[in-house]
């Protein structure tokens, strides 16, 4: 039998969508923990890149952090959290906020920063306070480019979580170690489509988030994101 047809047979037995080493348990970890450190990092990195788009401060620091994040891979941040806490979810969940905070905080701070000019002194005319001004007038307008961060941060973490398995918590990632441990073929190729599966459900999922979350007079900024970022950090 091919490897794609042991896969399938893999997927057809019974046992594997049963119990807590079942695939929907596997499942429901992997989204509890992916869902969680995203919004950590939300939580963490939004407050910080719209203050510093909103005062136009700070662009090197936002494209510094988001550099760092790419250079250090999640896999050293996860070795590092063992070392502070052993081993389970809390270095797995570090590891995880961590890879999901510079995307977040550089498409906060460059969302800030792109909105108009003139809209904000048209605000201050109006004689609108700063925070109003910032939550009624810009944000608005740079939601679809700070929904975009999200929206990356979390497919990375989805991807990314399978890092997990790797310090005895659950995860789809389970079955790659597990697979590698075991020799077990199968189960590494099930695991690697489960958990590409679950980031392109994500990426969609995110996506629409992000198209319903935009204002409609704002939708039309979705298809340039990219351009703005690329033409602030070049």
């Amino acid at each position: 039998m091919s490897i794609f047809g042991e896969v399938l047979s893999w997927f057809a037995d019974p046992a594997h969508w049963e119990g807590s080493f079942g695939i929907p348990a596997r499942l429901w970890e992997h989204v509890q923990m992916s869902v969680l450190a995203t919004l950590a990092a939300a939580a963490l990195a939004l407050p910080v890149g719209i203050v510093l788009g909103h005062y136009g401060r700070g662009g090197n620091l936002a494209m510094n952090v988001s550099n760092v994040g790419r250079a250090v891979p999640s896999f050293a941040i996860l070795v590092f959290a063992v070392q502070l806490f052993g081993i389970g979810a809390v270095p797995a969940f570090i590891a995880l906020v961590a890879l999901a905070v510079p995307p977040i905080i550089t498409n906060a701070y460059v969302g800030m920063r792109d909105v108009d000019p003139e809209l904000r002194e048209a605000a201050r005319g109006l004689g609108m306070r700063e925070h109003v001004q910032v939550l009624r007038i810009e944000m608005p307008v740079a939601l679809p480019v700070i929904m975009a961060g999200i929206r990356t941060a979390g497919v990375q973490v989805v991807a990314t979580a399978t890092l997990a398995a790797v310090v005895a918590w659950g995860g789809l990632g389970r079955y790659i170690v597990d697979g590698f441990a075991q020799r077990d073929f199968p189960q590494i190729f099930a695991g690697a489509i489960l958990v590409a599966g679950l980031a392109f459900v994500a990426e969609l999922g995110l996506a629409g988030l992000q198209w319903l979350a935009t204002p409609k007079p704002m939708r039309g900024r979705l298809l340039r994101t990219d351009a703005t970022f690329k033409e602030a950090f070049g």
